[in-house]
């Protein structure tokens, strides 16, 4: 896991959509991320919320299509930002 990126507006909005179970991620290295069926445009967001451990794949086949599932930390994210508003 890589030093936390800051969290933008956008990468908050696909936490949101991971949390309301709306996202798809490829189980692999570098994983791509699918929100309502449709590819993710910022696919690098994608590598780096995973990376940096907000987001994972649940078991799958290499390169399969599995729900994206939030991890303690990015629950944690969305539970500061939600406090902050």
């Amino acid at each position: 896991m890589s030093e936390p990126h800051e969290l933008s507006h956008r990468t908050l909005a696909v936490l949101r959509a991971v949390a309301a179970g709306r996202a798809q991620i490829s189980c692999g290295r570098e994983p791509d991320l699918y929100i309502d069926g449709v590819p993710f445009c910022d696919q690098f967001s994608a590598h780096t919320l995973t990376h940096d451990g907000y987001i994972a794949a649940g078991t799958g086949r290499f390169g399969q299509l599995v729900a994206a599932t939030l991890t303690p930390a990015g629950i944690r994210a969305l539970e500061s930002v939600a406090v902050a508003a």
